[in-house]
């Protein structure tokens, strides 16, 4: 697997990487990872990591014009490893993992799969790096056109972006298939609200009788932070029984700041980066859990751990929150904060809401295991390996 990510690093596409090489490992398939140098080892995984540049050592998220170099960097990491284990298959994640993979596949003639979760141009004007239509964005939109009508074999996480990638770049439906995100149900599970329930609630400085919006993931205007915390100060003008515990990374100490700001410090913790082992039970502490992501094209696994934990969710009405929580989503007007207020008011005093967070749950197990996507990528290895 390419992954030029500082994987793995708690959130989005390192949570796909790392159950994807954990089912394949589980039913006897070694797998090894070619990454950037940052990022945290796993047990059990074979991870290769590549050098890194003495001038931004300190990368974890992001567009960012230092990325050149460390796929550079990558690339050569991965072609080493590439002679040394001679994989039967190469996998490579999100297009720059697939640029490197459709060289690596071509000098050692193994097959190639491509594994993309969004629009590599829909994710840097997210991130405003690009400016939609300009020189740079019109370049970049023909390398990511190159991309995917190279690849003999596309996965991607969500039924919009398989639509697009036949729609907007002309890739055949032959060749994509549409291989979920999902979540381990077993891990990924209410908890009891007992005396260690009340004493990690304590350990957070949550005041006692308040009702909790939880919110997983990355901190950024373009995940919706800003509006998070403009409904939060909207709620806690006229309540005073709310919090909104607000974890992820990175720009902590801004948000903190603009709760401040906002007048809602009071009433928001923000614990910082929270590892993957620890998310469930930090979920747990929620009584509802919110998205606001305004993308519509990224995928958006954290509703899959928000529904198997039990949690009624409230998103913003964009394609992936309706794939993955269906008519039991609660879905706010997309870029509407006051929207987005309203609705969690009324889904926390919904006296029914209990029901509706099993509802969740038992549509995250029966659609969303991953032993269903791990199937499906063999599947696809046996198609590309003839």
């Amino acid at each position: 697997m390419i992954a030029p990510t500082s994987f793995f690093a708690d959130y989005g596409c390192h949570v796909r990487i790392l159950e994807e090489a954990r089912y394949l490992r589980s039913v006897g398939h070694e797998v090894t990872i070619c990454t950037y140098r940052m990022g945290r080892d796993v047990d059990g995984l074979d991870i290769r990591r590549s050098r890194g540049v003495p001038w931004r050592v300190d990368y974890e998220v992001g567009s960012s014009r230092h990325k050149i170099a460390m796929d550079v960097l990558l690339g050569l990491s991965a072609l080493r490893n590439m002679h040394r284990v001679r994989p039967d298959i190469v996998h490579g994640h999100i297009h720059e993992g697939a640029l490197i993979g459709l060289v690596l596949s071509r000098l050692y003639s193994r097959p190639l799969v491509c594994d993309l979760q969004g629009s590599l141009t829909g994710e840097m004007v997210d991130h405003h790096f690009l400016r939609r239509g300009g020189p740079a964005h019109r370049l970049f939109r023909r390398l990511e056109q190159m991309i995917v009508r190279s690849a003999p074999r596309i996965l991607t996480s969500t039924a919009l972006n398989a639509d697009l990638l036949c729609s907007d770049f002309g890739c055949k439906p032959e060749r994509v298939a549409y291989i979920p995100d999902c979540v381990n149900t077993e891990v990924f599970a209410p908890r009891p609200r007992d005396e260690r329930w009340e004493k990690l609630r304590e350990d957070m400085g949550i005041p006692g009788g308040r009702k909790i919006v939880v919110y997983l993931g990355l901190l950024a205007e373009y995940q919706g932070t800003d509006h998070l915390l403009r409904a939060a100060a909207a709620l806690c003008a006229h309540r005073d029984d709310l919090h909104f515990l607000i974890a992820g990374f990175p720009n902590v100490e801004h948000y903190r700041h603009m709760a401040d700001e906002l007048g809602v410090a009071a009433h928001c913790t923000f614990p910082g980066k929270v590892l993957y082992e620890q998310a469930p039970d930090l979920l747990s502490l929620g009584d509802v859990a919110v998205s606001p992501k305004m993308s519509s094209t990224e995928g958006a696994g954290k509703l899959l751990n928000y529904m198997a934990m039990g949690l009624p969710t409230i998103a913003y009405d964009v394609p992936v929150s309706h794939e993955y929580l269906g008519e039991l989503g609660v879905y706010a007007a997309r870029g509407d904060w006051q929207d987005l207020a309203s609705r969690i008011e009324m889904t926390l005093d919904e006296p029914a809401r209990g029901e509706l967070g099993l509802r969740l749950r038992e549509r995250a197990q029966a659609e969303y295991d991953w032993a269903l996507s791990g199937r499906r990528i063999l599947d696809v290895y046996a198609e590309q390996m003839g």
